[in-house]
């Protein structure tokens, strides 16, 4: 997502935060968001997700229990699209002494599960597979969770929970095109099942198959009202009155869409080849190219705000599909160009994580890649001396709700934290963080086991970064 309007900001603005959360008030001025808070004597220990830190109790001024943090995760800058938590079907569930044989003392047991695969029982080893699968998924360790899925699947190809759950993981990494066959094997064998529709839905949805989408989620909403359905329902019947009248070329990555009086064929033909070599570069930098073909969706502006519901600093957004607002333009400019890279690198991004990247890490990355230089250094830099910078755990989540100036500190830290890296450790180690990421890792974990830093050892790099760079 790219901001509007960049507007100076010289002072602190806010304080985000997370329901069921700790606040530890360091004497310093910093704040540790975490999960839980435990006094140990002469320590406190935290844990944020699945890590666990400790520091010195001299070192705290106050703990507040009961802070909202922002959520991990859910950007609007190439989001994987969320699927509704849902209790599948109950053909797959597993007696108890299943269950306690292939999941017990933290983990999966490869030798039981090997095991009940080589008893050669089909609809067991499904079983035992889609428990495995379902324990990686809910840790967040997707490529075993696919793997376990893939074996249940092999298995058992007609047990609609296997197949709905199979589906909703590739939905949720970014790989909504892969999906759709499992989903509408789904539905298939369980035509009246809300759960099977509603994934068929997303997936619909996410592959760009609005009308297709529309349909199965009407279908799924007649069957059990769900609220987060009828939100996707609603986005999807406004995409669809917005575009009705759009026109629609294709090229071997992307499919744009554009109302036909507002753009010249010169000027679409400029878009796509400048998303072509943006396309070219970004697949040299990140060694990996999304899997599916990117829709492109040009604007006018007020349509813009109105399809996306975006704050009115926003001047683009990728929400898996590139939605650009091109209200008076008739060439592709420089700028533009930089906002086209600037979104397509956000696909990138998904691609690579899984569609777990935090969205400072998101902003940082695609604004490096566009490429985009710190405005407001100087104030920054002062900024973090005086330590009033926002958090990076307090910018995990969408900057969607932010105020234009909180957007701009926003997306200058995040652009500052990604220079850093790159200027340290170089852009391959951007790679590998996003890569841990992908693989399961919490950012902390995924930061620690690259460049050897949590959060707020970065934020002090970062902070000596800035003002050996524009301190005076």
């Amino acid at each position: 997502m790219r901001l509007r309007a960049i507007i100076l900001l010289l002072a602190p603005l806010f304080v985000t935060a997370r329901a069921n959360a700790d606040v530890i008030h360091l004497k310093n001025g910093r704040t540790i968001w975490a999960d839980e808070v435990r006094d140990k004597g002469t320590r406190v220990e935290y844990d944020v997700g699945d890590d666990s830190y400790a520091i010195p109790k001299s070192s705290v001024d106050h703990i507040e229990a009961g802070g909202v943090p922002p959520q991990f995760g859910g950007s609007s800058s190439g989001a994987s699209h969320d699927v509704p938590t849902f209790v599948p079907p109950d053909t797959a569930k597993a007696d108890p002494g299943l269950l306690n044989k292939i999941v017990h003392d933290g983990g999966i047991d490869a030798d039981a599960l090997a095991s009940i695969a080589h008893e050669g029982n089909a609809k067991t080893t499904a079983v035992g597979y889609f428990i495995a699968g379902k324990y990686e998924l809910q840790h967040g360790n997707f490529p075993k969770a696919r793997s376990y899925f893939e074996s249940a699947v092999e298995a058992d190809p007609e047990n609609p929970s296997i197949l709905n759950y199979y589906a909703a993981m590739l939905v949720r990494t970014g790989n909504p095109g892969e999906a759709l066959p499992y989903a509408e094997r789904a539905v298939r064998i369980a035509p009246d099942s809300p759960d099977t529709l509603a994934v068929l839905g997303y997936a619909q949805y996410a592959s760009d198959r609005v009308s297709d989408a529309i349909r199965t989620l009407k279908r799924s909403l007649s069957l059990r009202p769900d609220p987060s359905i009828q939100s996707l329902l609603a986005k999807a019947e406004k995409d669809a009155s917005a575009e009705s009248n759009f026109s629609e070329n294709e090229s071997s990555h992307f499919t744009l869409r554009y109302e036909g009086g507002e753009t010249s064929s010169a000027f679409r033909q400029q878009i796509i080849a400048t998303l072509d070599s943006a396309y070219d570069d970004l697949v040299r930098q990140f060694g990996v190219a999304p899997r599916n073909t990117i829709a492109v969706i040009l604007y006018t502006n007020q349509q813009f705000f109105d399809v996306t519901n975006a704050p009115s600093w926003t001047g683009a957004l990728n929400d898996g599909k590139l939605r650009i607002p091109i209200n008076g333009l008739n060439s592709v400019t420089p700028e533009l160009a930089r906002v086209l890279k600037h979104e397509l690198a956000h696909s990138f991004i998904n691609q690579l994580s899984a569609g777990r990247c935090p969205q400072w890490l998101h902003e940082g990355i695609a604004q490096a890649m566009e490429p985009k230089r710190l405005r407001y250094g100087p104030q920054l830099a002062q900024l973090y001396t005086s330590q009033h910078e926002i958090p990076f755990n307090a910018l995990e989540g969408s900057f969607m709700q932010f105020t234009g100036p909180q957007a701009v500190l926003a997306y200058e830290e995040s652009l500052a934290a990604a220079d850093y890296i790159i200027d340290t450790y170089g852009e391959s180690d951007l790679q590998r963080i996003l890569a841990r990421l992908g693989e399961g890792s919490s950012t902390e974990a995924a930061l620690r086991s690259t460049i050897h830093s949590d959060y707020g050892q970065l934020e002090d790099e970062v902070g000596k970064y800035l003002a050996d760079k524009y301190g005076k």
